[in-house]
């Protein structure tokens, strides 16, 4: 009777938003597009159709079931994009392991997560080996060897060898609706204070991640777009929110992509030289790499667009980017908001930019892509004007975040007290709905009553021509309360810089009315690196600890 009201014919298809949907596009179209591993491994979509079938047919012969939890440890590579598809699409979960956490968090993340396979590169055969015995669920262990050869001694009972597996299995596998609220990834943020929380998935919220992201990126009138023409390359890890997403986007577009193993600098640029590579996603430290490494500097790189994200984009590491020819904007999201929020594209407009206002608008946090209701409130959850001026806690919905953390449901109900997601970060909105980023709550600095962006200290030091990293943290202060400190680290080829000269360039955005006398960095230190997380961002819990 309800199907009847409804207008449904009783035998229609439901069509649930299942990762698998995401194949049948690009099959139809692009079958024999390539996927290139390292420069070395060369495959078609309608191979990697063959393998994903394959792997799952090689892991259900293993014992893997509706429901099992499959970890992954490897490098960014056509066998991780396997996984992203095989795993879930079996009705699986797939646990994207942070190889660069500690040994004693990875072995946390896995029991946590209760996984009872583990696909393992042999690169990573030492943590295993480790921590083996600690391992509370895993079961079926299988080796992944990039060169084929014989393994480390090691003591781990392998199951199987992938490619073995796969060579062994059918291609053909039936896989199966289910729900499309089934969760279909797990991964553990990489905050710096207490032990990784893990956030969970489900195939609808990625579905809906991926076509929003595909319709942000398709909207500019030029520019900062990724297209069916494109060569994706990934330099975020796929471990990492599942790369950003855009692997699945890379898929469904059916575009060539481009997976780089392990990264070291050199080789990500002649990957991006050799194969045309036109669009990334990175951290701005990879980007800063990138741009210094010996490689780097005969490749052209006019062709390639960069968004930034896990962390503000520097004006001054953007204005480098530009002067190279590369299309940087940044982006903005995090590991509980799968990821994406933001995006810094530049609106159409008649009027000429120069270079100032260019690096402006592309450092900015972006504005909210389709579907996400993003705001900025008070500690009442109020709503604060869209004035450039007022900052308040953003808080969002949209269908793809994280419903909680798993097995943890007391922080699950602080991430979403009063029915937003809240991410901790401080943000104002100007008239035209750009968003930018103060900071965030626990690293804002309280000085003289006055709240003190470190983002902002960070971005006009960068602008010094001799700076190539800097971090700004608070520090304890009898008077003020506390007082920014910068560390800077300067670069190799440029022109010696004192703590001196950086202090007096920031002093001239103070005497001219830019920032707040508070704002000045009572300490300056030059460092020969910032420490930094296991993605990349910048570690300033621990900075502040070491400074102390």
């Amino acid at each position: 009777m309800q199907d009847q009201v409804m207008g449904m014919t009783p035998s229609a298809y439901a069509y649930p938003l299942l990762i698998k949907q995401l194949l049948n596009t690009p099959l139809s179209h692009a079958a024999d597009q390539e996927i290139v591993y390292r420069g070395k491994h060369r495959q078609t979509y309608a191979t990697l159709r063959e393998r994903i079938g394959r792997l799952a047919n090689g892991l259900s012969r293993l014992g893997t079931t509706h429901g099992t939890t499959v970890a992954v440890m490897d490098w960014d590579s056509h066998r991780y994009l396997e996984c992203y598809f095989a795993v879930p699409m079996m009705g699986a979960v797939l646990q994207t392991v942070n190889v660069r956490l500690s040994p004693e968090e990875i072995l946390y993340t896995i029991n946590h997560a209760g996984a009872e396979v583990l696909l393992v590169h042999s690169d990573f055969l030492p943590v295993v080996e480790s921590i083996r015995d600690k391992l509370e669920t895993v079961r079926v262990f299988v080796s992944i060897d990039d060169e084929g050869g014989e393994l480390p001694a090691h003591s781990i009972p392998f199951s199987a060898e992938y490619e073995t597996l796969l060579t062994a299995s059918p291609s053909e596998y039936d896989f199966p609706d289910f729900d499309e609220n089934t969760r279909a990834t797990t991964f553990y943020t990489t905050g710096t204070t207490g032990l990784p929380k893990g956030v969970y998935f489900s195939h609808r919220q990625l579905v809906l991640h991926t076509i929003t992201l595909m319709a942000a990126l398709a909207s500019p009138e030029a520019g900062q777009r990724f297209h069916r023409g494109d060569v994706y390359m990934p330099l975020t890890p796929m471990f990492h929110v599942h790369a950003w997403g855009m692997p699945y986007v890379a898929t469904v577009l059916g575009v060539k992509q481009v997976y780089p193993g392990r990264y070291a600098p050199d080789q990500i640029m002649r990957l991006v030289r050799d194969e045309g590579v036109t669009f990334s996603h990175c951290v701005g430290t990879i980007l800063h790499m990138l741009l210094g490494c010996a490689e780097g500097k005969s490749v052209d790189l006019t062709r390639w667009k960069m968004v930034i994200g896990g962390g503000a984009l520097p004006h001054g590491l953007a204005r480098a980017a530009l002067e190279r020819g590369i299309d940087v904007f940044s982006g903005y999201g995090m590991s509980e908001t799968g990821p994406l929020l933001t995006l810094a594209q530049l609106a159409p407009d008649a009027s000429p930019r120069d270079t100032d206002e260019e690096v402006r608008l592309r450092c900015k946090t972006g504005v909210p892509v389709p579907l996400v209701d993003l705001r900025i409130v008070d500690a009442d959850m109020d709503d604060l004007p869209h004035d450039g001026k007022a900052c308040g806690e953003i808080v969002v919905r949209a269908p793809w975040l994280t419903q909680g953390y798993l097995k943890n449901p007391q922080a699950s109900e602080q991430l979403w007290e009063g029915g937003y997601l809240h991410t901790q970060d401080i943000a104002s909105i100007d008239p035209d709905g750009y968003v930018q980023i103060t900071d965030r709550i626990k690293d804002v600095i309280k000085s003289g009553g006055e709240w003190v962006s470190s983002l902002e200290i960070e971005s006009l030091i960068s602008r010094h021509p001799a700076v190539a990293e800097v971090a700004v943290i608070g520090i304890k202060d009898e008077k003020w309360g506390e007082r920014p400190a910068a560390l800077v680290v300067l670069k190799p080829d440029a022109a010696l810089a004192s703590e001196d000269d950086i202090k007096r360039h920031v002093l001239t955005y103070s005497e001219s009315g830019h920032i707040s006398k508070y704002a000045l960095p009572q300490i300056v230190r030059i460092v020969p690196a910032l420490e930094k997380t296991s993605i990349g961002k910048l570690n300033k819990k621990l900075m502040r600890e070491q400074f102390a």
